[in-house]
């Protein structure tokens, strides 16, 4: 093999790994997946899941991506120890049934080489239900400290948790939708 044809393998070879993505692992110590609700129209109630893990894969020249999201239902905090383990109950998250809530995605959208929205499904109390989380904030750097590039960022979206099935509390005014924030970021593999 001549050295340019050496060398139009490996760029294709190279083209061929490329297209199929970069993988990023999730840093728990910067990802956060938290909620909020209205509280009687007086205040909003935020509550946050503490234990997270997953990784997602983005290809910015193809402009594709996949997100895998997993985190521990039983790990709901408020800060409010009663509310936390009336959460964690059957009347609403069910942990001891359901201990672990899953974001999935296939379906990532772009602005230039940024994500600004990944489409998927939520799997909450063992059904799942599209979402599309919308990015307020993308970017990716180089980390001085890993030697590696992560990348992140803010997504919200609104749900209503009367699609889980979760309808404890409607008939004294506790809200169906839950504005549900993740922040992410994702170390490059």
């Amino acid at each position: 093999m001549t050295h340019a044809s050496l060398i139009l393998a490996l760029c294709t070879t190279a083209g061929v790994a490329g297209a199929q993505g970069v993988t990023y692992q999730v840093d728990p110590s910067h990802t956060f997946v938290t909620f909020e609700a209205n509280h009687f129209n007086t205040s909003t109630l935020r509550g946050r899941f503490d234990r997270k893990d997953g990784s997602v894969v983005i290809d910015r020249q193809a402009r594709t991506g996949r997100a895998e999201i997993t985190f521990d239902t039983a790990s709901v905090s408020t800060g409010v120890g009663p509310l936390d383990r009336h959460l964690r109950s059957k009347d609403l998250l069910d942990v001891e049934r359901w201990p672990r809530a899953k974001f999935t995605s296939e379906q990532f959208t772009f602005d230039g080489d940024k994500v600004s929205a990944v489409a998927g499904t939520l799997t909450l109390l063992g059904k799942a239900v599209p979402v599309t989380l919308k990015a307020t904030h993308f970017n990716c750097y180089q980390n001085v400290l890993l030697k590696r590039e992560v990348c992140g960022g803010d997504f919200e979206t609104t749900i209503l948790r009367s699609q889980w099935g979760m309808t404890y509390g409607f008939d004294y005014g506790l809200p169906d939708r839950i504005r549900l924030l993740i922040q992410i970021e994702a170390v490059r593999q």
